[in-house]
């Protein structure tokens, strides 16, 4: 199972509409994982065994994970090479 973080710079509220969006994405793709929200500054304490990590606010530290900018979700704009960047990195 892959482990998927997604990441907002304050509340919740972005990377849960980011999160159900992705969880949507991954099962229509049959990729079992487990989609999980964080702040970005819980990112550290969250990214053991994560495989992915989607953000919709600015990460500057190198986690060892990779790294998709995910405001796609939210504004629609880019979304199907955002969702192509994420099946990429999970298949």
């Amino acid at each position: 199972m892959k482990k998927v973080l997604v990441a907002c710079g304050g509340a919740v509220a972005t990377s849960t509409v980011a999160a159900n969006k992705i969880r949507a994405l991954l099962k229509e793709n049959n990729i079992d994982a487990d989609v999980s929200q964080c702040r970005v500054s819980e990112l550290g304490s969250k990214v053991s065994g994560t495989d992915l990590i989607v953000t919709t606010a600015k990460v500057d530290k190198d986690y060892g994970v990779p790294v998709i900018h995910g405001l796609a979700f939210i504004s629609g704009v880019g979304l199907d090479k955002t969702k192509k960047e994420i099946l990429e990195v999970l298949q």
